[in-house]
């Protein structure tokens, strides 16, 4: 799980051997060395101590210090089963969302998603008063509604996202959004509302 208050990603696999339950932080410079080190093939060795974190791939043995405290409370953040449930292709949004970006506020990188029945509208504005207004065709059968986030978190999100579809579910004009792949319960990711 990794999460800046704004947005949160989370993945989860089985693992071959019985381990107790343990939670630690891992700064943020050891996960980015780690991805780099894992490559695509092969197995990883991971022993956690009691401050450090020991990965061994192969003949490379890499050691990070791990970050002392409690990680927050995730799991009330991210939506169970959002009511609303938008379904997409997903280079097809991600085109969209790249497009209407470029008229949204610099500064807080605003925009809007209006849904209606299999029609998402993303509408974005600036202070020089210039407005992007772009229409995508999703499968979606619930009520109207009009949410706000910032377009870079989910494009993000979106692009994390294996597959040739993307899955963004809501429950209201108020609450985070959750992306996933149709379906899929091992990746997921929670972008927070914004204000618009």
């Amino acid at each position: 799980v990794a999460t800046d208050g704004h947005r949160l990603a989370l993945c989860e696999m089985d693992l071959p051997s019985k381990m107790a339950g343990q939670q630690v932080i891992v700064p943020r410079k050891g996960v980015l060395e780690l991805q780099r080190l894992l490559g695509t093939e092969g197995n990883v060795q991971i022993t956690i101590g009691s401050n450090h974190i020991r990965a061994e791939i192969g003949d490379v043995r890499f050691t990070s210090k791990l970050i002392d405290g409690r990680f927050p409370e995730y799991g009330r953040v991210i939506p169970a089963a959002p009511p609303r449930c938008i379904v997409a292709d997903r280079e097809v949004l991600r085109s969209a969302l790249q497009r209407t970006s470029i008229l949204a506020n610099e500064k807080y990188r605003g925009i809007r998603l209006a849904l209606k029945k299999n029609q998402l509208t993303l509408q974005a504005h600036n202070p020089e008063q210039e407005e992007a207004e772009e229409q995508v065709e999703v499968s979606y059968k619930g009520d109207e509604l009009e949410v706000g986030f910032n377009v870079g978190y989910l494009l993000e999100a979106i692009a994390a996202v294996d597959g040739s579809e993307v899955e963004l579910g809501v429950t209201d004009g108020n609450s985070s959004c959750l992306v996933r792949s149709p379906g899929a319960s091992s990746a997921r990711y929670v972008v927070m509302p914004m204000r618009l």
